[in-house]
């Protein structure tokens, strides 16, 4: 969802997404922080060297990954439709925005506290690969991203970017995931939220203040409460608050970004605190499926090309298999559209 500033009235909370917020990153999803780069704030140190046409994706994820070796040879007719000076350069300037902290899973440094790892900058890899180029990954802030977006320096911003009418003014979008917030609970609970609010009646869920899913779910409990049906919304001052109070049954359930609540899944896996997703939600609300995309600055040529490698991996299965490896496969897309119907400039 598009970001913006938290609502004063409450200290934000763990998950925190902004109400309609994009969820760069940042604060928005589960789990620790990451240190940052050690090049710097607007670099990061490249993968590990792999054979020609080979990219490793889910490298150094600290268990949030499974990490898959993907053969992704050049596509000399998609690299024909770049712009001649990126042909000419050879390589892909690809923005992040997880500066400071990082958001696991979908952008953070990994084990070896210098290689930024994450859904995000693996699929800038692949694209890259695709297109016969060098990716490289510039890592910076949120709003500093953008900047490097609409100065050129960047080519495409692969940074959990909502597709929103407002920010078609400036920008192209070639979309590549579902916007989704979901539902997570202890992995023994048999509860799911099956897509209708009426089935969290009687139930106690924790969420983050000032954010979208807190807006939705107050919505919800409204609802909920006309019907003559109690939802208990419930906040904490962190993570490992949240946590505690999902295993020791004093809540239910806790609602978040989606990408959050795989990475939680994904590093308790086999332990007593296991938890599992119950099911997800747009992020864009009942009647618009959000959608998170690659982001080029608009009319600068590189929309298509972008769209295209990302609809070259959907159709040869590598991208089924990097969703698959950071427990994103409900987020997945049937192909990339360019510039699909987003967020109205009401909820911009």
């Amino acid at each position: 969802m598009p970001r913006s500033a938290p609502r004063p009235a409450r200290v934000p909370r763990p998950g925190a997404r902004p109400v309609l917020a994009a969820a760069a990153a940042g604060a928005l999803l589960l789990g620790l922080a990451a240190c940052g780069s050690d090049d710097g704030p607007g670099s990061a140190k490249p993968a590990a060297a792999t054979a020609k046409d080979t990219v490793v994706v889910g490298a150094l994820s600290n268990g949030a990954a499974k990490e898959t070796t993907l053969k992704v040879p050049e596509v000399a007719s998609i690299r024909a439709e770049l712009p001649k000076a990126v042909r000419d350069r050879n390589q892909l300037v690809v923005g992040l925005g997880f500066l400071p902290s990082g958001s696991p899973p979908i952008g953070y440094v990994g084990t070896d506290q210098k290689t930024l790892t994450g859904s995000e900058p693996d699929l800038g890899r692949l694209v890259a690969a695709v297109l016969g180029l060098k990716p490289v990954l510039t890592n910076a802030t949120w709003d500093n991203l953008f900047v490097g977006i609409d100065s050129g320096r960047t080519d495409v911003g692969f940074s959990n970017i909502t597709d929103t009418e407002q920010r078609k003014e400036k920008y192209d979008f070639a979309c590549y995931r579902k916007d989704n917030l979901g539902f997570l609970v202890r992995k023994d609970d048999p509860w799911n939220f099956g897509g209708d609010y009426r089935n969290l009646a009687g139930k106690t869920v924790a969420v983050g203040s000032g954010t979208n899913q807190e807006k939705i779910l107050l919505e919800w409990q409204k609802k909920l409460k006309a019907e003559g049906k109690k939802l208990d919304v419930k906040y904490y001052q962190d993570n490992n608050s949240v946590f505690l109070a999902l295993n020791s049954h004093k809540i239910d359930a806790y609602f978040a970004p989606n990408p959050g609540v795989a990475y939680h899944d994904a590093t308790t896996a086999g332990t007593p605190q296991a938890t599992r997703s119950a099911g997800t939600y747009s992020g864009a609300g009942a009647t618009l499926q959000g959608l998170i995309c690659g982001t080029t600055k608009k009319d600068s040529g590189l929309v298509k090309p972008v769209a295209d490698a990302i609809n070259h991996l959907i159709d040869n299965g590598q991208y089924a298999k990097w969703l698959a490896a950071w427990n994103l496969t409900d987020e997945g897309l049937p192909s990339s559209r360019i510039n699909p119907p987003g967020l109205p400039l009401g909820n911009s």
